[in-house]
């Protein structure tokens, strides 16, 4: 464990939710722990349900969490969308909204998600970035308390649930032109101008393509006249994008598996026809396959223009 790394202030959150700010004489004598997160993140979601059972089983033995909402994309600064997030993760713990980054700077932060232990002395004493190692994480909690009991028990499902590591073969895949790799469409990528663009005959294992008029941008790829499509290989038993829109009304879009529909291997935003509706800036899941986890073409298609997207992930 860390020693004698004081846990830096919290004031420059730029806003509170669930709570009034906290501070020195609000924590003073508490074991803390701050969590970072941001709404998109699939690795973060898959945390979230351990963060909230032992926010639930041990805020009387005195822990206090906080999560640090530290934005990714754009549409992550708007507060009213970070609410939602809120409400449809079910946290009930205090959250700092950290738009200007001086809460991730403060502590030197890195990665989405997170975790730093604090002791009741304000002392940060053990850190974790990314997934797993629950079991570990929840008895430095009990340690930094003086407890000790059974680890609690967690129900994680959904979007929520573990990623079938042993079969996945797909990184993340960024569709902005600032962090994208394996574009496919021929002709390569027209940086910030609108271009038609067309789907390559074959898309090799975590290459993706688009077709239609789509602008890519730095951070987002946009369709942005009549419909469009977009493909991506992929090996693994999840796929998710995040997805907005800049439309007046969401937009319906149809997902296909290797050209036909999902079936049983829909994810939770589509049914088993693939039809789904983007109604708000989020990450939606579009597969999960059942059975054998095997290498798939995903396509998504919209039939008129203003979708959004911003990142491929796996799971």
């Amino acid at each position: 464990m860390l020693t004698k790394l004081q846990m830096p202030s919290l004031g420059g959150a730029t806003e509170w939710l669930n709570s009034e700010p906290l501070g020195p004489a609000q924590l003073r004598g508490r074991v803390v722990l701050v969590d970072f997160w941001t709404f998109t993140c699939i690795n973060w979601l898959r945390t979230a349900p351990y963060v909230r059972a032992w926010f639930d089983a041990y805020r009387k033995d005195g822990l206090v969490v906080i999560g640090v909402h530290s934005p990714e994309f754009s549409i992550e600064y708007e507060i009213g969308r970070v609410r939602i997030a809120i409400r449809d993760r079910g946290i009930k713990y205090p959250v700092a909204i950290d738009n200007d980054f001086a809460l991730w700077n403060a502590f030197d932060n890195h990665y989405w998600p997170a975790l730093y232990f604090v002791d009741s002395d304000g002392i940060i004493r053990d850190k974790y970035f990314g997934e797993d190692r629950y079991e570990e994480s929840e008895r430095i909690i009990q340690e930094l308390l003086g407890i000790e009991r059974a680890p609690v028990a967690v129900v994680a499902a959904g979007i929520e649930a573990p990623a079938d590591w042993e079969h996945l073969r797909s990184p993340e895949t960024y569709l902005g032109f600032e962090r994208s790799e394996g574009f496919a469409s021929p002709g390569g990528t027209r940086r910030g101008e609108s271009h038609h663009y067309e789907l390559p005959k074959q898309l090799g294992l975590n290459q993706w393509a688009l077709s239609g008029e789509w602008k890519i941008e730095s951070e987002k790829t946009v369709l942005e006249t009549g419909d469009g499509s977009l493909a991506i290989r992929f090996h693994a038993r999840d796929a998710h994008l995040v997805l907005s829109h800049n439309s007046r009304k969401p937009i319906a879009f149809r997902v296909t598996v290797d050209g036909g529909d999902p079936g049983s291997s829909h994810g939770a935003d589509i049914d088993e026809e693939g039809n789904g509706l983007l109604n708000k800036g989020r990450l939606y899941q579009l597969i999960r396959q059942q059975g054998e986890v095997l290498e798939r073409t995903l396509e998504i298609s919209f039939p008129e223009p203003g979708a959004e997207a911003y990142v491929a992930t796996f799971g």
